[in-house]
């Protein structure tokens, strides 16, 4: 059954009539036309499609527009302020903290809910909260590296 499904996008409010039981993913990727989330293993278990749904990360593959009505959805495309890279995703540069760039998004986003969550994390703190979300390139080490730059670049509250 189509119905009209209102939620926040990137902080503007949007409407989209479809069935509720679409997956979040497929909307922003083929409605919205945003393909910062990326379709990886469609379980929920390698972290290519993590968007934040009200400041917490969650893997969009999972998320119908059922679960997310009324809610405040932030992609990759709705991180930057009047076109200034957040400080995580300089800092991503900085450390060269990508290859391919496929989980490039998805590890932003996951590292922003975990530093919205924990200011100052400590390095196991950030091993742990990034856990469900694979790099097949390897570059585990410099998105580490990255994450602590950004908590210290955002020391003063989120940007």
């Amino acid at each position: 059954m189509i119905e009209t499904i209102r939620f926040t996008l990137n902080h503007r409010p949007v409407s989209v009539a479809t069935g509720r039981e679409r997956p979040l993913l497929w909307v922003l990727r083929t409605d919205m036309e945003l393909t910062g989330a990326k379709f990886g293993c469609g379980e929920g278990l390698c972290g290519a499609c993590t968007v934040l749904v009200d400041g917490e990360a969650q893997p969009s593959c999972q998320l119908t527009l059922g679960d997310i009505t009324g809610s405040e959805i932030l992609t990759i495309e709705g991180l930057t302020k009047n076109g200034d890279l957040h400080p995580l995703q300089q800092a991503f540069i900085r450390h060269d903290a990508m290859q391919c760039g496929f989980c490039t998004p998805g590890m932003i986003l996951k590292a922003y809910g975990l530093l919205l969550a924990t200011r100052e994390p400590t390095y196991e703190q950030i091993i742990d909260g990034m856990d469900d979300n694979l790099c097949r390139c390897g570059a585990h080490v410099r998105i580490v590296k990255a994450i602590q730059t950004a908590a210290e670049a955002m020391k003063g509250g989120p940007s």
